[in-house]
């Protein structure tokens, strides 16, 4: 295995990483502020970003250090449904009783969310993810499902997640009203600085176990110029370094592994 090799306990910037595994982006420390504050004072929040850039993985590792039994968080990603039948899975996820008529799901859903918060002190939080491809009905709707007693209060912490086109929507006219309701509003953009870049790639090794010698500087380089800053591609590429390398018997990965793998990609 490569990673006896290199003398990793993981693999580099793994998919499932959470809190000090993960190597952030500029960018995330607001992503944690507004998070927190989202937290402690229920509101809406708007998380985008480029496909590959983290938005899931940020999203699980500030949810994996919320307090338990405070918090309650429900993930969502099936978006390309109905409207209705999205109310259904949150009624699933709440342990409610879904109802065919969205008067009595409303009601039923709503009601939950009050006894979490005012009987049993739990805070719900729901994230909604790939909500870029929310379509306009659920989106007009949810600014009247978010009115809580006459909208005197804030309940439930929400958080549509999803790629830069979820902005442009939500700037619509039509949607004017989540608009307001907007409390957070965070976008991640792709490493395009190097020594920002640097820093990312280090400190992901090193959460791994690495030494700082692992990659030259020439391999580091292509390895900036390759994956255009985007993380998920840097992982990817790297893996696929790390294993060539093991299998070519060297004790490092330099430009030149890098380059086969990009040949290979290409072949």
């Amino acid at each position: 295995m490569y990673r006896q090799r290199f003398g990793l306990d993981g693999h580099p910037f793994p998919q499932d990483a959470t809190g000090d595994r993960c190597a952030p982006l500029p960018g995330y420390d607001k992503l944690k502020r507004r998070f927190d504050m989202l937290a402690r004072e229920p509101g809406l929040g708007i998380f985008t970003a480029r496909a590959g850039l983290g938005k899931t993985t940020g999203m699980r590792s500030l949810c994996h250090a919320l307090p338990r039994p405070d918090y309650q968080v429900i993930y969502i990603c099936d978006t390309a449904v109905s409207p209705l039948d999205l109310y259904r899975g949150l009624a699933t996820e709440l342990g409610v009783r879904p109802s065919h008529r969205r008067a009595q799901l409303w009601h039923d859903l709503k009601g939950a969310m009050v006894h979490l918060v005012d009987e049993q002190n739990i805070q719900p939080i729901i994230i909604i993810d790939e909500a870029q491809h929310l379509g306009d009905r659920f989106l007009v709707d949810l600014a009247g499902f978010l009115n809580f007693a006459m909208d005197s209060r804030n309940v439930l912490t929400l958080w549509l997640v999803g790629q830069p086109q979820l902005d442009s929507v939500l700037r619509m006219t039509r949607h004017a009203a989540l608009a307001s309701r907007i409390a957070a509003r965070v976008r991640l953009e792709p490493l395009t600085d190097r020594t920002a870049f640097g820093a990312f790639l280090q400190q992901g090794l090193a959460a791994a176990g690495a030494n700082s010698g692992l990659l030259s500087d020439p391999a580091v380089e292509l390895l900036f110029r390759a994956s255009r800053g985007v993380p998920r591609r840097v992982s990817y590429l790297l893996r696929e370094a790390l294993m060539l390398a093991h299998e070519r018997d060297k004790g490092f990965v330099d430009d030149s592994i890098l380059e086969a793998v990009l040949d290979e990609e290409e072949a």
